[in-house]
């Protein structure tokens, strides 16, 4: 039987290269913008489908779960954490943290290694 490998031969998840991609999808959707209540959900639509269409663009053979979530900034802050159990030589995740003076953007990414 033969090998599958993916393109290039690229062993991993490439954190830096999604949270790059991620960053500027927020920074497209949320930059220059306050916190309006009203946009919440057009906002974290936006953020994840965008996210999710340029990573799959890559071409890579991973499936995605893109996750977002956007508070009003408050002194209270906001806190969120996950756990994954999964071949950590190949899949991966990346968190994107964003925030202006009136808001945090918080983005998770996980990637699971397609094996054929």
């Amino acid at each position: 039987m033969e090998e599958y490998h993916r393109p290039c031969d690229e062993v991993g998840f490439n954190a830096d290269e999604a949270h790059n991609i991620v960053k500027e999808c927020i920074d497209g959707v949320l930059g220059g913008e306050d916190y309006n209540h009203n946009k919440i959900n057009q906002w974290t639509a936006s953020i994840v489908e965008q996210s999710l269409a340029h990573l799959v663009k890559l071409g890579k053979a991973y499936k995605y779960i893109v996750t977002c979530a956007v508070v009003q900034r408050s002194a209270y802050g906001f806190h969120t954490a996950s756990s994954c159990f999964w071949d950590t030589t190949s899949d991966g995740t990346c968190t994107v943290r964003w925030e202006n003076r009136t808001m945090n953007c918080i983005v998770n990414v996980f990637a699971i290694a397609i094996v054929l």
